[in-house]
C-alpha cells in the first residue's frame, strides 16, 4: 500500500505541471459591485467575449484560456487581497482592477512575481512607479487630458473654465494634469470642486461652478456620479459647454443622464460609435450576446485578452514572466491580428498609443466628430 502511495504521489508530482499547462489561465480583478461595478461588468463581458473567440479558433498557440473574475467591490482594500489570492493561483496573466486606487495597491504586489498586469487605471502616475509588469489597457490621463486642454483652448475658446473632480486618484490625476495644461494656455480655473466617490448630490457643487460663471466646465467624474453631476448642471441651467474625457460621453452616462447628456463633448479613447468598421462589428458582438451597447469598458477587456495573445504569440512559447517583455515596445497591427481592433503601440513605460476620437452626445446618442491618428503612425 505504501508503495502505491507513494507511486501516486509521484504521478501527481510528474503530471503536475504538465496538467497546469493544459489551458492559459487569466484571472480578472474587477468591479462587480459597488460604485464601478458599470465598469467591471463591462470588462468582464468583454473579456469573456474575447476568451470564446480565441478558444474557438483554437486558442492561442493551441492552448484554451480559462478565465476566472473576482469581485473587488470596488474596494483597493480587497483588489490587493484578491491578488494575492489570485498569484497563489500561479496565472499566466492578471487583467485589472478598473479603478487607479485599487491599480495602486496591487502593481506592486503583482510586479514581484515577474506575472503581467493589464490593468484599466487612467491615473497619469501608475505607469511612473516603475512596474515594469504593469500595462494600461486605455489612455492615461497624461496622454488624453492634454488633448480636451487643446480643445477647450483651440475650439471652445475658453478663458476660463471650472473643473468638477472626484477625490480618488483617478480623478486627483486628472485634475492635476489639467490644471496644468490649462494654465500653460493661458486659461483660469475659477472654481475647482472636489466632489466624493458614490455622491449622490451635486446641488451645492453646481452652485460653485454657476458662480464662477466659467467659459467651460471639464467634468471628470465615475459613470453614475457623472450622470447626476450632468442633471444637475442642466437642473440649474448651466449654458457653458460640458466638456470630458471617455467616460463622460460613454453609454452608461448616456443612458443614465437622459436628456442631461445631449451637447456633452469630449474626447473618447475607445467607442464602438466611431467610424472603424472593427469597432462597430465588435459592437454589434457584444450587444447580441448581451443585449446592450457596451462602453469602452467592455472593448477594454476585449483587448486586454487579444494584448496577451498577441504577445504570447510574439514569443512564441508560453512563458508567464517573459510575456512582460514581449509586450513592450510592441507594435501590434490589426491586420495582422483583427481582434485588436485598431493598431496598437505598447511603449517602454506600459503606455498605450493607437487612434482616438472627439465626439458629441446627440439626441441620446455619442457622435464621433474627428477622429485622432496615432502620435507615432
Amino acid at each position: 500500500m505504501r508503495l502505491l502511495a507513494n507511486t501516486l504521489v509521484l504521478s501527481a508530482t510528474l503530471l503536475g505541471p504538465a496538467l497546469a499547462q493544459e489551458t492559459i489561465k487569466i484571472i480578472n480583478l474587477a468591479e462587480l459591485s459597488g460604485p464601478g461595478a458599470s465598469v467591471g461588468t463591462n470588462v468582464r463581458n468583454g473579456a469573456d467575449l474575447a476568451v470564446a473567440e480565441i478558444n474557438g479558433k483554437g486558442g492561442i498557440l493551441g492552448k484554451k484560456i480559462e478565465i476566472t473574475h473576482l469581485d473587488t467591490q470596488s474596494n483597493p482594500g480587497i483588489a490587493r487581497a484578491l491578488a494575492q489570492k489570485a498569484l497563489d493561483e500561479n496565472p499566466y496573466a492578471i487583467i485589472g482592477p478598473g479603478n487607479s486606487g485599487s491599480v495602486k495597491v496591487t502593481a506592486p504586489l503583482i510586479s514581484q512575481t515577474g506575472i503581467a498586469q493589464l490593468a484599466g487605471g487612467e491615473a497619469a502616475e501608475l505607469t511612473q512607479l516603475g512596474h515594469r509588469t504593469l500595462f494600461r489597457t486605455s489612455f492615461g490621463q497624461q496622454s488624453s487630458v492634454p488633448k480636451v486642454a487643446k480643445y477647450l483652448a483651440e475650439d471652445v475658446k475658453a478663458k476660463s473654465v471650472a473643473i468638477v473632480w472626484v477625490s480618488n486618484d483617478f480623478g486627483k490625476g486628472a485634475r492635476d494634469v489639467m490644471s496644468k495644461e490649462l494654465q500653460s494656455r493661458g486659461i483660469n480655473i475659477v472654481a475647482d470642486v472636489s466632489t466624493e466617490v458614490g455622491q449622490a448630490d451635486f446641488a451645492a457643487d453646481v452652485v460653485k461652478v454657476k458662480n464662477s460663471n466659467p467659459d467651460a466646465v471639464f467634468i471628470y467624474l465615475s459613470e453614475e456620479e457623472a450622470a447626476r453631476c450632468l442633471r444637475e448642471l442642466r437642473r440649474q441651467n448651466i449654458s457653458a459647454p460640458l466638456v470630458g474625457e471617455t467616460v463622460l460621453l460613454t453609454q452608461t452616462v448616456i443612458r443614465l443622464a437622459g436628456d442631461a447628456a445631449n451637447g456633452v463633448r469630449g474626447h473618447v479613447g475607445l467607442t464602438v460609435d466611431a467610424p472603424i468598421p472593427a469597432l462597430q462589428d465588435y459592437g454589434k458582438k457584444f450587444q447580441e450576446k448581451y443585449n446592450y451597447v457596451p462602453d469602452h469598458n467592455g472593448v477594454r477587456g476585449y483587448l486586454a485578452v487579444y494584448t496577451i495573445k498577441a504577445g504570447t504569440e510574439e514569443m512564441g512559447k508560453l512563458d508567464p514572466k517573459g510575456l512582460p517583455d514581449a509586450l513592450h515596445d510592441l507594435t501590434i497591427k490589426a491586420s495582422t491580428e483583427p481582434g485588436i481592433l485598431m493598431d496598437l503601440t505598447i511603449d517602454e513605460k506600459g503606455d498605450l498609443d493607437r487612434m482616438s476620437f472627439m465626439g458629441e452626445v446627440v439626441n441620446g446618442k455619442q457622435v464621433i466628430k474627428t477622429v485622432l491618428p496615432k502620435v507615432n503612425p
